[in-house]
């Protein structure tokens, strides 16, 4: 079973490699996608509302010709896509896209659970096995995010690029054999904490893309044409993507915020203190701070979005931090990561 889960983990990557392929070319050619189209018509009823359609008090439409498919919205550098043909090639990329993926997922949910058996526990002991438990949560969050909505799927392209890279660290960087749980991992708690500080985590891990790829957006609608906000010509509109950032990350801090507190009821039972300051513990505490501090950030009118969003994206490399950095470069009663 071992074998097969290490097996297994090479066809997932390269599913997600395939699928990310095809996003990639989706995002490149389909701008006369449903997607395209989607993406831009933020846009352009912005710009039809300011001119008066439909707006309140209004003396009923204006009899504005329709933006031709190739120039450019009024008041912006968006290229108006077609409102009839598309690009098949690139709609079919789109579809094969999120069926890759969707195979990919079920390849990494075989991952765990061939990892899980053979180790007769659940596969949550060192670093490799968190790694692949963080990544599958925030796929599968991927995956209901897409299905609730497909205008989404753009930032298809970058969800399956983390996968790419966070699969391979673990299965290049971070892999190691098999072994028994050190005796103070073998407590009910074990599931308790390490399930929910999973999926707190694959659901921050999952907020970040948007987080990233809304300041992308931000910067372009503001005139920016250099990379990385040339990116931004196709993503999802700016407010779309902060909004789901909010969403995303308000779901998770309360799982996170259990999974807290529950390492420290198990830490009393292990080591007979609920606080020690061990670098684990000190880390989890400021990614805990970090997103608190987005969270406030966000729900006060006088920050600017962009700011809170940048908080965000802080506690994403806090937690980044408490993952690799204390794992690899600090000794303490966490260091559980296995490698030497």
């Amino acid at each position: 079973m071992a074998a097969l889960s290490d097996q297994l983990l090479v066809v997932a990557i390269l599913g997600y490699l395939l699928a990310m392929i095809c996003h990639a070319v989706e995002y490149a050619f389909g701008t006369r996608s449903v997607i395209g189209r989607a993406a831009a018509r933020p846009e352009r009823e912005r710009v039809l509302v300011g001119a008066g359609v439909g707006a309140a008090g209004g003396s009923g439409p204006v009899d504005d010709p329709a933006p031709v498919a190739g120039t450019k919205l009024p008041g912006t550098d968006a290229p108006v896509p077609s409102g009839g043909a598309r690009s098949p090639r690139a709609v079919l990329a789109g579809r094969a896209a999120v069926a890759l993926t969707v195979l990919a997922a079920v390849l990494h949910l075989a991952v765990l659970t061939t990892r899980g058996i053979a180790a007769e526990r659940m596969p949550w002991g060192n670093m490799y096995e968190y790694l692949l438990s963080v990544t599958f949560v925030g796929m599968v969050g991927w995956l209901v995010l897409l299905y609730r909505r497909a205008t989404l799927r753009h930032l298809g392209l970058f969800v399956t690029l983390a996968m790419v890279l966070l699969l391979a660290v673990a299965g290049l960087v971070l892999y190691v054999p098999i072994v028994p749980l050190v005796p103070a991992l073998d407590s009910y708690w074990f599931v308790v904490h390490v399930a929910t500080i999973a999926t707190s985590s694959g659901i921050l891990l999952l907020g970040a893309v948007p987080a990233v790829m809304y300041l992308i957006r931000h910067g372009y609608d503001q005139g920016k044409r250099s990379f990385p906000y040339s990116l931004g010509v196709r993503v999802p509109a700016a407010d779309t993507l902060e909004r789901l950032t909010f969403r995303l990350h308000a779901f998770a801090f309360p799982i996170f915020t259990f999974a807290v507190m529950a390492g420290a009821v198990w830490a009393e039972a292990a080591w007979g203190r609920y606080w020690g300051w061990d670098p684990k513990e000190i880390w989890a505490f400021i990614s805990w701070v970090v997103y608190a501090g987005y969270l406030h950030a966000r729900a006060t009118p006088s920050v600017k979005r962009p700011v809170a969003t940048w908080i965000a994206v802080l506690g994403f490399l806090t937690m980044q931090m408490n993952l690799y950095g204390v794992n690899i470069f600090f000794e303490g009663l966490h260091s559980y990561g296995g490698l030497d």
